[in-house]
């Protein structure tokens, strides 16, 4: 039975909300066709329903079916005028029809303070308003942005639990006591996982979707599953500790295969997800922040290649800054908590490295993708265990939806624009710079300020 077809059976004339959250679903999930057919469904049994069409035109959107969502908006219009949803989806559809005039004219806030943007539409303002070099006003929309989400209600950095978080890993993931621990067994007839790292922002969708050309290589996209095993580790190993203290009861004989176990919790987790593709050896796991788990992707899948994407502190830290993003415990409310929390990671990863000399690791810097794509795309296939394959160097042709903030960028060919991006910025970015400067000089980066 298709898709189509148990969800129409699912769905009777008075519920065809079901068939469009389902669509919706699917969308997430890259099967576009297979959405639009449930989307068209829905509206025929009950047309005039916003959510509905709404989310249809966003569909439409992240498929570059660009002309098509204006005549979904145009209809959500006459649902529901001046819905800020509806507004903020056309503005988004112009921007990447590079009509930014008319994009930037939908998102004007009047000053008689009668209409207030939220925090979304702020940002995106500012992201408008940064393609046409007008920095200094786009900075004002990024920051007023967040100031406008934190009174509405959401989260600050959780800074000291983050800050726990680290220590343990770091108190346990030793190189002494690493040498005694058990390590997963490679298991056969299933492909492997490829982690794709990085802090939010720093280039890792611009990768997988590189590597996913590859036919050997299946998008996995955001997978939770390591972040998923770090909660059950106590029960599935008969520990009284948490994550990570409870991988010392590897120590006892009864419990060293527990790794093997809570490596296939990840693959059966994987391959239930109908994430593999025919023929694929590999598949990717990209989920933001998968760098805290590096002891734990050691002793799970210690043949496993890492890649690992690093770019220039201030520019990630500006573009955390011009999104709303809620992974590393809320940092990416303010500046100041963006730029902490990326030390915190970026010393965590160091400690890895250092007590981790067998890590299949390999840093890859998102500036030298953009100058030298081969070079650095065959590098990393090589690194992989891949024949280079030159479909790789047409990212933007993979068709596949891309679940980030970075979905729409993808699905261009490769530019420069975003490289040192942070250069216009720098009296804005001043408060951290000098908190930043240790990593980046670290990571091989110079703050350049002609």
């Amino acid at each position: 039975m298709s898709t189509i077809t148990a969800a129409c059976e699912l769905a009777d004339g008075e519920e065809p909300i079901t068939l469009a959250n389902l669509a919706w679903n699917l969308k997430n999930q890259g099967r576009i066709e297979e959405a639009r057919a449930l989307y068209v469904r829905s509206m025929e049994l009950k047309p005039g329903i916003l959510q509905t069409v709404l989310g249809f035109a966003k569909m439409e959107e992240a498929d570059r079916k660009f002309e098509r969502a204006l005549e979904l908006l145009d209809e959500a219009e006459t649902l529901l005028p001046d819905n800020p949803s509806v507004q903020l989806t056309r503005a988004t559809v112009l921007s990447r029809m590079k009509r930014n005039e008319e994009a930037l004219a939908i998102l004007h806030e009047p000053e008689d303070g009668r209409i207030k943007l939220g925090p979304a539409e702020m940002s995106e303002k500012g992201r408008l308003l940064d393609q046409m070099s007008r920095y200094d006003e786009a900075f004002a929309c990024f920051d007023l942005g967040k100031k406008r989400a934190i009174e509405m209600g959401a989260h600050t950095y959780l800074g000291d639990a983050a800050a726990d978080m680290a220590a343990h890993l770091k108190g346990f993931f030793q190189t002494r006591r690493l040498k005694t621990l058990p390590h997963a067994e490679t298991r056969a007839g299933m492909p492997q996982p490829v982690f794709i790292v990085g802090f939010p922002r720093s280039g890792t969708t611009l990768i997988e979707q590189t590597l996913t050309v590859h036919p050997r290589i299946s998008a996995g996209d955001e997978l939770p599953y390591l972040n998923d095993i770090t909660q059950i580790m106590p029960r599935l190993l008969a520990s009284p500790l948490t994550y990570p203290e409870a991988l010392a009861e590897l120590w006892m004989g009864d419990q060293r295969d527990g790794l093997n176990e809570l490596r296939d919790y990840y693959l059966n987790r994987a391959a239930k997800s109908g994430i593999f593709k025919e023929g694929a050896d590999f598949f990717t796991d990209k989920m933001p922040l998968n760098e805290t788990h590096l002891g734990l992707i050691a002793l799970l899948f210690p043949q496993s290649p890492i890649i690992h994407v690093v770019r220039h502190p201030l520019d990630i830290l500006l573009s955390v800054y011009s999104n709303h993003l809620t992974h590393g415990y809320f940092c990416a409310a303010q500046i100041e908590s963006i730029a902490k929390h990326y030390n915190l990671i970026a010393d965590l990863i160091l400690h890895y490295r250092e007590n981790l000399p067998d890590m299949r690791y390999l840093p890859v810097r998102y500036e030298d993708v953009v100058t030298n794509q081969e070079q650095n795309v065959r590098k990393i296939l090589d690194f992989i265990g891949v024949a280079f394959d030159e479909r790789c160097l047409q990212f933007e042709k993979n068709t596949r939806y891309a679940r980030t903030a970075s979905y729409a960028q993808v699905t261009e060919k490769l530019y420069d624009r975003s490289r040192y991006r942070y250069r216009p910025y720098l009296k804005h970015l001043e408060p951290v710079i000098e908190s930043l400067r240790p990593t980046i000089e670290r990571l091989g980066y110079v703050i350049d300020r002609d």
